[in-house]
């Protein structure tokens, strides 16, 4: 394969000239759109060159890339898919740059992507409401995307900052939004391997608020403010502890169940039979930190184990890859994972 066969089918906003099988210029239609594009003094070329291991250098709304022949064909398609991104209107931040390198790179290492275009295009699974439009920035977070529009029951499971609980309740907003949903119903464990709320302040709404913030901040991102106090008070975003759910019925709803890994196998059970006519289930959790008493099985990892193949379920698993926060936390879970491998050989060795 050379230069010529890797730079075809360029973006129809852009134009390559191919110099030689590892340089090339990508110039776009908009100085404006390619400015925003390449980031103030150039930050996001900067990122795309630490990143990628190319030399990117700009010159008004084109930009001279070289390297290695696949490294600048990833820059080339991660520069296409953020000029898109930006001229239907949307923003390019840090965490979008390192989104598209890499799914970029995922293409070129052969992982099963149906978003990637024959290689020469990124297109991203995407989850639109009026307030945001939020672009998969890993290949897990695409294929979860994807198994939330084909699947009445899906699981997002693996680590914090992987995206699974702000993407769940994006997708939800997207359906009620749209009028495919009447409801948006949020559930979480509101006190490890207990729930007891008596003893706390306030309405119900007030006591399990502290343990749904995650699920709140999500909400607001997706819907303006007011929409979203006014849909709490009509009961259209609803606040269902996991304990209070039992002998429900839920139809026409998206359900979201948070840090199920804090659920006991009967409860598990309990919240996927309320699984009603035209519902969408989301149950996200992170398997590696179960607050349950020892000897407790999760209900999470028995209902993965059991469910897994049955029709209808789909289950996106998220790696330490997958963290789309400070590349730090992504270090950090590799790490807990690393001493928490060797505690479990350690254990299983004693016995």
């Amino acid at each position: 394969m050379n230069a010529h066969d890797l730079v075809s089918s360029p973006s129809r906003n852009s134009k390559t000239a191919v110099t030689d099988d590892n340089h090339f210029i990508l110039t776009f239609e908009s100085n404006r759109f390619a400015s925003e594009v390449f980031g103030q003094f150039d930050e996001n070329l900067k990122l795309i060159e630490e990143q990628l291991h190319v030399d990117a250098r700009a010159r008004g709304n084109s930009v001279s890339i070289s390297g290695d022949v696949v490294a600048t064909n990833q820059a080339r398609r991660t520069l296409d898919f953020l000029y898109e991104k930006v001229q239907k209107g949307g923003s390019v931040e840090r965490s979008d740059v390192q989104g598209a390198i890499r799914m970029a790179v995922a293409a070129d290492d052969q992982l099963s992507l149906p978003t990637m275009e024959g290689k020469a295009k990124l297109s991203m699974s995407q989850i639109s409401t009026r307030k945001k439009t939020i672009s998969a920035r890993t290949p897990t977070q695409d294929v979860y995307m994807r198994a939330l529009e084909r699947s009445e029951l899906v699981f997002g499971v693996g680590p914090a900052g992987t995206g699974k609980t702000y993407i769940a309740v994006a997708y939800a907003a997207q359906l009620l939004e749209r009028g495919m949903v009447d409801r948006i119903i949020l559930s979480r464990p509101a006190v490890e391997a207990g729930e007891r709320l008596g003893f706390l302040p306030g309405d119900m709404k007030e006591k399990v608020d502290p343990y749904l913030r995650p699920l709140y901040d999500a909400l607001y991102d997706m819907m303006p403010g007011d929409k979203v106090e006014r849909a709490i008070t009509a009961g259209v975003i609803e606040i269902a502890p996991l304990a209070f759910m039992r002998g429900r019925t839920l139809a026409n709803s998206a359900v979201i169940l948070d840090e199920a890994q804090n659920t006991t196998s009967m409860q598990m059970k309990m919240f996927l039979t309320r699984l009603g006519e035209n519902s969408r289930m989301i149950v996200t959790g992170d398997p590696s930190q179960i607050d349950l008493p020892r000897g407790v099985r999760s209900g999470l990892v028995e209902a993965l184990s059991l469910l897994n193949g049955v029709e209808g379920v789909s289950i996106a698993r998220f790696k330490d890859v997958d963290v789309v926060r400070h590349p730090l936390v992504g270090r950090i879970v590799r790490a807990y994972d690393a001493q928490y491998a060797m505690q479990n050989e350690s254990e299983q060795g004693d016995r």
